[in-house]
Parts: structure tokens; C-alpha cells; sequence
């Protein structure tokens, strides 16, 4: 990887786009931490020094946004909506035949998913922002911190509007700096925002673990946690680069007086088919009652007492069962909307391809549906086990719930850094394509 990137930057064209990603970082890192207007900075600053490890239901999106959505500031909401626009829109296209079409029609119709996805995103942006500030002068953002409902001092309908317009155009601001990486930098704009959000968290987390610990003045936790990292990033790499790869073979065709075909191939088919996907859906569905039991105010009622005590603390047992259960099912939700067998062996039949020893069309449509079913169920399991690796830091380390080296973080910078990397060394290949003779 070093290897690539230092060739990178031997070649004119890949550095200036190398430097430029580098810049639109800094413009992005510069953001996460300007304040919004309305908001009392000093007691936003007091209330994170007060405030415990454990963020809540704050926790996932402040990772997405870099830490910059319990500080409040333009850039709070960060790339979530964007993220989660995109989702919906994936799954309305299974179900909507209208963005069905739209995705068969190639680069003009992604170019209108795209927009669609913009628009989307900003609506969700206008709705999170004005939650994000219905909770801050609640206080409820910060609860336990003395001056949580002081961090909005005026509360009129202007600085409310204005608060809230001030993040959406942030989150517009972030979308184009994606899309300035992907156009004019190394590409994977909003992979590679959400990996430096995630990246930035790091060594605060790593430090407060250590200033924690005390074990040889935190340094045997510390370490320890560095050699847990290590091992993790090994697997999801190993997890991550496996795939089943069905052979396909595609028979001659005489058309005119040449000839087509006779080449053989194969499907990858990858372990973990669904990515990071199912994790998010989990904690995002988990976060429900906890948020709707934060915003049941004072009252004591029963359901409320029952949530806090079983899906508010993350080390609960029924916590991580529901989880882990949650992530196996959302994986095999999304490999079933993702990869549709049946198209597949339909564009394999159209062209004159066969899998060797199977019939093509409906058996083979039922022999990826068979193989996909078997490789998603060790993919959905490593999912579980890769999430809920912070919870065992809980239980084992007295660690805090955003611990640096756990699931949904790992596997987005372990997963990010290898498609980049892939792209870097493909695009280096374009350049300096050395053939069979050196």
C-alpha cells in the first residue's frame, strides 16, 4: 500500500489529484469544528468535558460526522443523510419500477438516481437538523450536564430557522466535496469523508482508553487494545478479499465470418456480500426505543423502566442478542434485494453462458440462489461477531462504547482503504503499463 502511494506521487497527474483529496480533507476537517450560529460554544465545550464516554444514542451518528455533532457545528450532520439517502433509494428500486428502469437505462439513469438522491438527502438533512435542535434546547443532547438546556440561549423561531439552514447547507456543502473527490480527486468521495469522520475519532479514543486503564498507568490496556486492533483489521481483510468464484463458460457463436465466445470466467461472488450495511440498519433500529424513551420526558412507566434497563446499556444480554440477531437478518435482507439470481442467469442465458453442469436459465437461477444462501451465512455471522466486539470491550476493559477498534468503524476504514488502494494501483497500472518486457 505504501508501495502504491509513493508511486502515486512520482506521477504528475495522480499527485495533483492526490493533493487536491488532501485539500478538500483539510476544508472538510476545517468545518467539523466552526459553530453553528445560536449556540453557546463554551457551554457545548463544558458539557463534552462533563459529559460520560458513553454517547448513546448520539454515538453512531457523531462517528459518522467526525465528532462534530455533539459539538454542533455546520458540519454536525456530516455525510449521515447523504448515506442514508442513498440507502432508501437502493431499496426503493427493488420495489418502484419506475427507478427499476431508470437503473437499466446506464449512465443516464444513474445520473437521475443521483439527483434524486441529492434532493433526498437534503430533505432528510432539514428533518435530522431540526431534531438535532429540538434536542439541543431540550437539552436532552447533553443529559446530566448542568447547562445542557443553556447551550441554545435564545429560542426564538429565527435562530431556530437559521440553525437549522445553517446545518442543511453544510450538508450540502459536504455532498459537493464528495463529489469534487470523486470528479477531480482519486475518487470515492463520500467513502473516503465517512473514513476520515471515523479516522479522526481515533486517537482521542485511544488516549481516553489509556488515561482510563490502570494497569502500569493504562498502558497494558492501551496496548492491548492496539493488539486487538491489529488482529481485527487482519480478519476483516482476509473476510473482506474472500469470494466464492463460480466458473461460467460461454460457447462459440459464428456470426458472419468470425467468431464470438469460447472464453471462460467466473462470478465473485464475496463472503460478505452486504457490506457494512446490516450493521448500520441494526443500531439504527436498536436506537428507536431509546430515543423514544429519552423523549418520554420524567415519567416512570413501565415500558420505559424496561427499555432503559435491557436496550439503553449496550452490555445487556438481551441488547446483544436482539443485535446480533438484527445484523444476521438485515444481511440476508440485503443480499436478497442486491443480487437478483434470476436476472443474472437471464443476461448469462441472452449471451450464450453456462455454468459447467448446470442447465442455464431457471436451474441456474436456483444454483446461485443455493451457493448465495450458503456463503451469506458465515459473512452475516462475522458481521455479528465483528459488532459486537465493542460490548466485549465493555465487559472485559470497563472500555466505553466507542471503542476505536470495533465493528461498524473497522470494517467502513478497513473496507474504504482497500478500495482506494485499488484504485490508485489500477489507475498507475494506466500509466506505466510495462507489458511482457521490462
Amino acid at each position: 500500500m505504501l508501495t502504491a502511494f509513493a508511486r502515486a506521487f512520482k506521477t504528475p497527474d495522480l499527485r495533483k489529484k492526490l493533493l487536491f483529496t488532501l485539500g478538500i480533507i483539510v476544508v472538510y476537517r476545517v468545518g467539523t469544528h466552526i459553530p453553528i450560529p445560536g449556540v453557546d460554544y463554551r457551554n457545548v465545550q463544558t458539557c463534552i468535558d462533563n459529559a460520560q464516554a458513553n454517547q448513546g444514542i448520539f454515538g453512531l451518528v457523531n462517528m459518522f460526522s467526525g465528532g462534530a455533532l455533539l459539538q454542533i457545528t455546520i458540519f454536525a450532520l456530516g455525510i449521515m443523510p447523504y448515506i442514508t439517502a442513498s440507502i432508501i433509494l437502493q431499496l426503493l428500486t427493488v420495489v418502484i419500477p419506475r427507478l427499476e428502469a431508470l437503473k437499466k437505462e446506464g449512465q443516464a439513469g444513474t445520473a437521475k438516481i443521483t439527483q434524486y438522491t441529492r434532493y433526498l438527502t437534503i430533505a432528510l438533512a432539514i428533518l435530522q437538523g431540526t431534531g438535532l435542535v429540538a434536542t439541543a434546547r431540550s437539552g436532552a443532547l447533553f443529559s446530566g450536564c448542568p447547562v445542557a438546556s443553556q447551550i441554545v440561549p435564545d429560542q426564538s423561531i429565527f435562530v431556530t430557522i437559521t440553525m437549522v439552514i445553517t446545518m442543511t447547507a453544510g450538508t450540502a456543502a459536504v455532498m459537493w466535496l464528495g463529489e469534487l473527490i470523486t470528479d477531480r480527486g482519486i475518487g470515492n468521495g463520500m467513502s473516503i469523508l465517512m473514513f476520515i469522520s471515523i479516522a479522526a475519532t481515533f486517537p482521542s479514543a485511544l488516549w481516553a482508553i489509556k488515561q482510563e486503564g490502570s494497569l502500569a498507568g493504562g498502558w497494558i490496556e492501551f496496548g492491548t487494545v492496539i493488539l486487538v486492533g491489529f488482529a481485527m483489521v487482519g480478519l476483516v481483510v482476509f473476510v473482506e478479499q474472500a469470494q466464492r468464484r463460480i466458473p461460467v463458460q460461454y460457447a462459440k457463436r459464428m456470426i458472419g465470418r468470425r467468431s464470438y465466445g469460447g472464453t471462460s470466467t467466473y462470478i465473485p461472488l464475496k463472503v460478505n456480500q452486504a457490506g457494512v450495511i446490516p450493521v448500520i440498519f441494526a443500531s439504527s433500529l436498536l436506537y428507536i426505543p431509546a430515543l423514544v424513551a429519552q423523549f418520554a420526558g420524567g415519567s416512570q412507566s413501565g415500558w420505559k423502566t424496561w427499555i432503559e434497563q435491557h436496550f439503553v446499556k449496550g452490555d445487556h444480554p438481551y441488547y446483544i442478542v436482539t443485535y446480533f440477531l438484527l445484523i444476521v437478518f438485515f444481511a440476508f435482507f440485503y443480499v436478497a434485494i442486491s443480487f437478483n439470481p434470476e436476472e443474472v442467469a437471464d443476461n448469462m442465458k441472452k449471451y450464450g453462458g453456462f455454468i459447467p453442469g448446470i442447465r442455464a436459465g431457471r436451474p441456474t437461477a436456483e444454483y446461485l440462489s443455493y451457493v448465495l444462501n450458503r456463503i451469506t451465512w458465515p459473512g452475516s455471522l462475522y458481521l455479528g461477531l465483528i459488532a459486537l466486539v465493542p460490548t466485549m470491550a465493555l465487559a472485559g476493559f470497563g472500555a466505553n462504547q466507542n471503542f476505536p477498534f470495533g465493528g461498524t468503524s473497522i470494517l467502513i476504514i478497513v473496507g474504504v482503504g482497500l478500495e482506494t488502494v485499488k484504485q490508485i494501483e489500477s489507475q498507475l497500472q494506466q500509466r506505466n503499463y510495462e507489458g511482457f518486457l521490462r
